[in-house]
């Protein structure tokens, strides 16, 4: 009977370390990538906040010369008027023969009050029947 040599048992833990090792790699650099990304992504947010920011302040501008331009223009319709009274078309009210009252004058407040309008309500004020809520 020949004498066996005892066989020699595989172990994987060198396999195992490999592998351990070659993971670890891969996470580090996942890692470094994901932070370039992200750093990438922070300098981009930063130049678009500034042209947002530039670009709300050319709006604001234009909107502001916009309004200037309307009140200079409203302000130049209204001058030729002021100086050329005689073009203007004669009132239809009948001037007042009684003195100052007491009552008159809370009657005149009464009438400039009932004459003002409450504006109407904008449409984005207004609800949205497929949007209400409904509970039972």
């Amino acid at each position: 009977m020949p004498i066996e040599a005892p066989k020699k048992k595989r172990t994987l833990l060198p396999l195992l370390t490999v592998l351990f090792l070659f993971s670890y790699g891969l996470m580090t650099v996942l890692i470094m990538e994901q932070g370039s990304a992200i750093q990438a992504q922070r300098n981009l947010i930063k130049i678009l906040m500034r042209d947002s920011t530039e670009l709300w302040a050319i709006k604001g501008k234009a909107i502001s010369d916009k309004q200037t331009a309307q009140a200079q223009a409203q302000s130049h319709a209204h001058a030729p008027s002021a100086q050329n009274p005689s073009s203007q078309t004669p009132s239809t009210q009948v001037p007042s023969t009684q003195g100052p009252q007491s009552h008159s004058s809370s009657r005149a407040g009464k009438v400039s009050k009932r004459g003002s309008q409450v504006p109407p309500m904008p449409a984005t004020d207004l609800i949205d029947p497929r949007r209400s809520l409904h509970t039972l």
